[in-house]
């Protein structure tokens, strides 16, 4: 029997903040689930759907919005991302926590979300660097990102963080190791808050 109402989670920050990975990290040391999202993106190699990624084409990705099937999505340099209702409201029926790795669209769709069931659960981090040098410098320090590439992520960070004001909890970000305890801190502070509980042995006195 559940003694507590489930949680869904959702971790915002501008791509380079590490919320990926501390989503990760947060999952391999508590009992969560952590959503597949849908995608109208190519497949890339090595890819598995249903474990990286439910691969939708364009056409299917527009009915499963039509028919109600979408808790929330958006379209990300011309291919649409999403989250089905089934990852989440089961899961939440049954009793387990719920963390999702969203942009600032997808969470907004999700604060203003009628769903009962959802309101009750979630909770909202956004994830801010400490300084915006700070992150210039993790952008830098990707192989991958060329000088304009990395201006460009710093631009779109810049409209991102202009959000973070909008969330129940802002963690400004220091080493991996930091910001892991910090989110299990709010995790345990939102688990045992008295509006969570469904049942405690009060009640029996």
């Amino acid at each position: 029997m559940n003694t507590r109402k489930s949680l869904l989670i959702i971790v915002s920050g501008p791509s380079g903040s590490g919320k990926t990975t501390l989503c990760q990290n947060l999952r391999a040391v508590e009992p969560l689930y952590y959503t597949i999202s849908c995608t109208t993106r190519p497949q890339r190699p090595g890819e598995v759907h249903g474990e990286h990624y439910f691969f939708l084409s364009d056409t299917e990705f527009a009915q499963k919005i039509t028919s109600g099937e979408m808790l929330e999505h958006a379209t990300v340099h011309g291919r649409s991302y999403g989250t089905l209702k089934a990852e989440v409201l089961p899961r939440l029926r049954a009793g387990q926590d719920v963390i999702m790795d969203l942009d600032t669209q997808g969470a907004a769709q999700i604060r203003a979300c009628l769903d009962e069931e959802i309101a009750a659960a979630r909770v909202d981090i956004f994830i801010l660097p400490t300084t915006a040098e700070t992150f210039r410098q993790r952008l830098a320090a990707r192989d991958s990102e060329s000088a304009e590439q990395v201006e460009l992520r710093m631009n779109n960070a810049r409209e991102e963080m202009k959000h973070w004001r909008e969330y129940d909890y802002a963690l400004v970000s220091g080493t991996r190791e930091e910001d892991l305890t910090a989110l299990r801190t709010i995790l345990a502070a939102e688990r045992m808050k008295a509006d969570r509980l469904i049942t405690a042995a009060a009640d029996d006195v």
